[in-house]
Formats: C-alpha cells, structure tokens, sequence
C-alpha cells in the first residue's frame, strides 16, 4: 500500500529501543517538528534520553496513539510482523531479517539460495569439532560466534597463520573459558581484500535509491589494533547506482518482498579481484552508520523513515561527498564494568566550548539543565561528524568538531576515513567504483 502525505505533516513517533542506540534518531525527528515517545528496553539503559525526547516505560500501550512505529534492534521481528499485518505502519526487521543477522548459518545459505557468491564456511556447537576440523583442514579461518554470543565482539577472532594454528589455541582458550555457554559458531575461511559494506532502504516492494557505501572501524586504537569494539567509526558516500549493491542486496529484492521487510538493511563484505563475498547482515539500522546518514541525507530523516514504512518510492536526496563518524567513548567501554563505570564515567558532563551542537549526536547521555551527562553503563558518549568534497575535507571538519568538546577520561580513535585512499585505488582497480 503506497500512502501519499506531504512532507510537512506532524506525525506521532514511536520509538521501541533495545539499548537506547537509536536517541539521536528519535531526537533529531522530533527536532523536525514531529511528536515523539520512546521505549528503551534494558532497564540500565533507561536514563539515556531523558531531557531529550519523552520517554515511556510501557510502549504497548502507545501504539494505537503512534503515526509509526520504528523498531532499532533484531530481536523485535516478530512483533513488527504482527503489527503489519493490523494495518500498523512500521519500520524495523521482522521475523526472516532477525534470522538473517541472528543466525549466521542461516545469513549465508539465503545469499547462496538468491545467486550471491559467498566464501566456504562451516557451523559447530563444540569446540573440539571444530578444532578436529582445522587438523583435517588447515587454513586461515575467522571464528564467528553465532545468536546472541555475537554481540560480544571481543569473541569475533580473525586467524592469522595460513594452517589455522592460531585458531586451533584460541578454540581451546574459549573452551576452558566459556564451555558449553558459548553456543554456536562458524568457521569461516579468511580471504584478503577490502572490507566493505552496502546498506539501503526498502519499502516492502523494492529498494529506494541512493545506496549507502560504507567502511567500519572496528578495532578499539587507531591502525585496526586492540580489541574488537563492533564500532569505533564509519566513513561513507552515498551512490546513485552501485556493482556493490547490484551484486549483493539487489539480489535479495524479492527474499525481502516475500518475507514483508520493511526498514534498512546492510551487508558487509569482503571485496578483491576474485569477486564479492558477503560476511555478514545488518537487517535494522547500524551503530553508528545511522547517524552519520542522517548527515549525509538532504531528506528529513523522519520522511525517510515515512516513505519507507508507508511504501512510497520516491528517491531520497543525499550530499555528494563523503561523511565520517567517531564515537568518544568513556571507561570501561568496551567492556562491561559496572563498578568502573560509576567510578570513572557515570553523570560526567559533556563540555560544549562553542554553543553550536551540529554533528555532535546524543548516544549514552541525558539532559539535566541544559547539560548532557553520561548515563547507560556502555561508556558510548556520543557520535561526532564531518562532511566534506573529499574525504579529507570530511575527516578535518569531524576533528575539528570533536576539538569544541571536553569530556574527561574520553577517548576515541584519530584515524576514522585514513584507509579510503588504499582502499578506494584497490576498489576502482578491481571495477567495484
């Protein structure tokens, strides 16, 4: 069903949050002149928002009152279908989506089953199969936890040696350490070449240009050193037509259609001269992709979400150019240390040197007279911006931002977006750009 609404209607916004990552989301919608209410789900993460946008602790009560309803995490696709099939407009997954993300196994066999290439891998649930395995079949291999264990990036291990040996130790580390707790998880066979991803909206019918291209910084210091955060910044550009996209999401159009998705969905993968190998989905919005694309669309982001939920098809319009992103983050982050948290980060204040708030998103933080302070317990204290003609251009703006904050004990990496220029001439050698 295509509804048609002019694009200076006041809607009412329900927000269902898992960890309250979607706040800057919800804010900056309200901010374009829209009612808005939001759920946060973990109850050690409800303080984040308040001052912000209004907050409620019970959302099912609410969703006759809502316009729309946006669901930010997995792990909601069920209800969304419900709700869909009642006649609810809704952004977010749904059942087939979280099981996309969830269950990896599961991710790679719909790739295959729609014409994707994809790279060998295998799924186990004990650690010495896996290990017997590696002995039979020496390789480089990335062990990938599968469910809900995913969420602890610090398990993703990237192998390094070509025999798998290094894989083998730490399979017998997390053996001793987690045992039977760790669940599910593949092996994935490791290839070289440039990680990138490819995320964009789809209305229910079909994907609705442009595509966002997109390079994550995962590792905690600068130069891919440290412990694996999940995110530590993105640098992306939006594109009118995509081979990325055209070889990957586009061949799922109507896998999504069937299954009556709604909402942003991204798949990261690992590019070379062989060809385009899917890793793995996103099916909601990504931390803090979402943020940085708010930025990078000419389009309210509340349209965007409207016409995605309603089934309109018209195009959004984006910068040319590229953005960047950097979380500042506070101990214990990435960890998880209640104790250290109330020590070192809880009700800290974000300092503003210039009045102006452009570029700087509200992530793990409230407003208490006028002033943001840290709360949540993930040490996540918010997302800085820059846009530019080029990347460098972007980059400089973004530092530039983060120079007007203070936030003590904050840190964050100095190199987000330093990787385009290798990764660019690789892409453009190989056909993808």
């Amino acid at each position: 069903m295509k509804t048609k609404q002019s694009g200076d209607d006041k809607r009412k916004y329900l927000f269902v949050s898992k960890w309250g990552d979607s706040l800057d989301v919800a804010y900056g919608v309200q901010n374009e002149g829209h009612q808005v209410l939001m759920y946060i789900e973990d109850k050690r993460s409800r303080e984040i928002g308040y001052g912000f946008v209004k907050k409620t602790n019970n959302y099912k009560k609410h969703i006759d009152w809502a316009d729309i309803v946006v669901f930010d995490y997995t792990g909601f696709g069920e209800e969304s279908d419900e709700l869909r099939s009642s006649g609810k407009i809704v952004f977010g997954g749904s059942s087939y989506t979280d099981e996309l993300e969830l269950d990896r196994n599961f991710g790679q066999e719909e790739l295959k089953r729609s014409g994707v290439k994809t790279l060998p891998f295998k799924e186990f649930d004990s650690f010495q199969s896996a290990v017997n395995y590696i002995e039979k079949h020496p390789d480089a291999y990335v062990i990938k936890p599968s469910g809900e264990t995913q969420e602890l990036k610090q398990l993703l291990f990237v192998g390094q040696d070509e025999n798998g040996e290094d894989v083998i130790r730490m399979l017998k580390a997390y053996e001793k350490s987690w045992g039977s707790d760790f669940g599910v998880f593949q092996l994935q066979r490791k290839v070289k070449g440039v990680e990138v991803a490819v995320g964009a909206f789809f209305n229910g019918n079909e994907f609705i240009p442009p595509y966002n291209i997109n390079f994550e910084h995962k590792k905690l210091f600068p130069n891919e050193l440290g412990v694996s955060t999940g995110e530590m910044g993105t640098s992306m550009f939006w594109a009118k037509e995509s081979i990325l996209f055209e070889k990957t999401l586009k061949k799922l159009e109507s896998r999504l259609r069937e299954n009556r998705f709604i909402g942003h969905i991204d798949v990261n993968s690992i590019v070379n001269n062989n060809g385009i190998y899917p890793l793995e989905f996103t099916s909601r919005f990504g931390y803090p992709q979402v943020h940085i694309q708010r930025d990078g669309l000419l389009t309210p982001f509340s349209k965007v979400l409207w016409d995605t939920a309603s089934g309109n098809n018209a195009p959004f319009h984006a910068k040319m150019g590229f953005q960047v992103g950097a979380y500042i983050v506070v101990p214990p982050f990435p960890y998880e240390d209640p104790k250290s948290f109330r020590l070192f980060s809880k009700d800290s204040v974000v300092i503003f040197k210039k009045p102006s708030e452009n570029g700087i998103h509200p992530i793990n933080v409230k407003k208490v007279n006028g002033h943001w302070l840290v709360t949540g317990d993930r040490g996540i204290v918010t997302l800085v911006t820059g846009q530019g003609t080029t990347m460098k251009e972007a980059q400089k703006n973004m530092y530039n931002r983060i120079s007007t904050l203070m936030i003590n004990n904050s840190y964050y990496r100095n190199d987000i977006g330093d990787r385009w220029t290798e990764d660019s001439d690789k892409l453009r050698s190989w056909g993808y750009l």
